[in-house]
Order: structure tokens, then sequence, then C-alpha cells
């Protein structure tokens, strides 16, 4: 049994070979050549015995840009080709994403099948669904509405042509909003809940911990933890009979803006939120009301400072 891992070195990847290394089977890395520094690095860190084995390549070309002789020398011997590289910063150009996350999962299927991969496992996201109304199941896929948005778009045709274009067994993994690592906080970048910490940092500054504060609730945040993602990845690639299906790796309880907001304040010993205010009562107040108080010059600069934050 052997491995072949694209985006390796990336936030999720990093945290799944050592799962895999745990395995004792070789680990094929498609990594750039300007980027084989960083795998030194990284296998310095994981101490992996040299089980992890560079394969130079890149996602924008067709099988992944691999030469040749590294085609044969793969030729049959991949149990588990696993597809993580992909764009995640919701910040990205659509161009950067359509090239990343379309065109890189396109060649990825090529390569899996050129080599005789067994099954391709494919990293996709809950927002494939874009922004379905209700509950969004495993087993749906062309249900998926609101596709505008450049991430969810390509997110979602990613995983089509995993559906309809590969010709081996594979099986496609959503994970939710991902954050640092359960135990030591590393993450790789500022995202998501993150921008909450910006805000809660001014509160604590010029409010005491005890002070009660209001707040709005907010709608919910499904967050999951890298670690739990990479240990559920490498669990279900290892089980029986799941080929043809897809996987939410979500927080079956997932907590509102405002819990979150709790949460954080408590870590960071600022004041919490003793009343939570549902935002949709405001639907009661006149518009005309809401409008000008929208528009008062102090309402105003607040809105713009917390945006630019």
């Amino acid at each position: 049994m052997s491995y072949f891992v694209t985006g390796a070195t990336g936030f999720i990847g990093r945290f799944l070979l050592p799962h895999l290394i745990k395995r004792g089977e070789p680990i094929y890395v498609l990594v750039r050549k300007k980027s084989l520094s960083r795998l030194k690095k990284l296998k310095t860190t994981l101490n992996d015995q040299d089980l992890i084995i560079p394969i130079l390549g890149d996602i924008a070309k067709p099988n992944l840009g691999i030469a040749k002789s590294d085609q044969t020398k793969l030729k049959n011997k991949i149990t588990h080709f696993f597809h993580l590289a992909a764009i995640y910063d919701l910040k990205a150009s659509a161009e950067a994403q359509e090239a990343s996350n379309v065109n890189g999962t396109l060649h990825a299927v090529q390569l899996a099948k050129t080599i005789g991969a067994e099954c391709f496992h494919h990293m996709s996201s809950i927002a494939a669904a874009g922004l379905y109304k209700g509950t969004f199941r495993e087993d749906m896929f062309d249900e998926a509405q609101d596709l505008e948005d450049p991430y969810f778009r390509t997110k979602h045709e990613a995983e089509r042509i995993v559906r309809t274009e590969c010709e081996i067994p594979y099986q496609i993994y959503r994970p939710a909003m991902v954050v640092g690592h359960s135990k030591t906080g590393e993450m790789d970048k500022i995202d998501g809940p993150y921008y909450l910490f910006k805000i809660i940092q001014k509160i604590r500054k010029v409010m005491p911990v005890w002070m009660p504060m209001v707040g709005i609730e907010g709608g919910y945040f499904n967050i999951v933890p890298v670690d739990y993602v990479a240990e559920t990845i490498d669990y279900l690639a290892h089980r029986k009979g799941l080929h043809g299906k897809s996987f939410h790796l979500i927080d079956t309880k997932p907590k509102k803006l405002g819990e979150l907001l709790n949460i954080f304040s408590k870590a960071a010993h600022a004041p919490e939120m003793a009343m939570r205010i549902d935002a949709r009562m405001f639907a009661f107040i006149p518009s005309v009301i809401r409008k000008g108080i929208v528009n008062l010059p102090p309402v105003k600069r607040m809105i713009r400072h917390v945006l630019a934050d």
C-alpha cells in the first residue's frame, strides 16, 4: 500500500501526514521545485523516517505536470490518492480559484487514472452547497443554490468533476469552516471567526471583565479544528465499503455567533455578553426608523470602523 498526496504542505495536509506516517507505508508527495525546502523542513518536523518521497509537479498542468518517468514509477502502486491542494482563501481572485480548485482537480483526476490509483479522496467543502436554505444532506449535490461566489462555485465544480469524470472509486469530504488545532491552536491564516478577535481585543481595552455586555445572537457558525478533520479523513479513507460516498466533517452542535463571541471573550478575559438579541427582532422596527438610525453620523462612523477591521 502506498499514498499520493497533493497539498501535503498545506494546512490540512500537514496534519494528515502524521496519520499516514504511522501506517508505515511510502507517501509520495506532489511538490513544486521551489517548495522543496519547505517540504524538507516539514519532513524534519514530522520525523518521517524517509517515508515521504517528493514528486516534482504542478497542479496547473495536465497530469499534475509529473514527468513520464515518475508516472511509470507510480503505476499501479498507489492505494489512496489524496487531493488536498486547493485555494481556501475567500479573498483570492476568481481566476486563481478557477485555476487551483477546478483545473487542479481535473488534472489530479487525470493523474489518478493514469497511474491506476485504487481510490481518489477529494477534499471538497460545505461551500459546495452554496447558500442552500435548509438541511443539505451528504447524498445531495445538484440541489446546491446561489453559487455566484467564486469560492462556492469552484468548490462545487471541482466536486462535479470528481463525480462525473473520475473513473476510479472515489470518496468526498466536505469539512465545515476549518480552524486551528484543538490543543495547540496552530493556524495558518486569519480567516472566518478569527476576525472577531480584534473586536474582542478592543472591547477588553475599554471595558472591565466584569462589565455585562449586550450583543446580537447572530446565525450559526459551523467550525471544526484541523486535527479533527485530518483524523477523520484518515479514518474514513481506510474503512471498507465507503466508495462513492460524501462525508460532512462538521460540528453536529454548531454555535451561534453570540455563543462564539462569549467563548472567545472568556478565553481572552474580556467582558461577555450577558444578553444577546436576535437580529430578527429588528424587523419589527419600522424601516423609516431603522434607516434614520443607520444614517446618523456616529453610527455610520462605527459601521465603517467595524467593516474596516
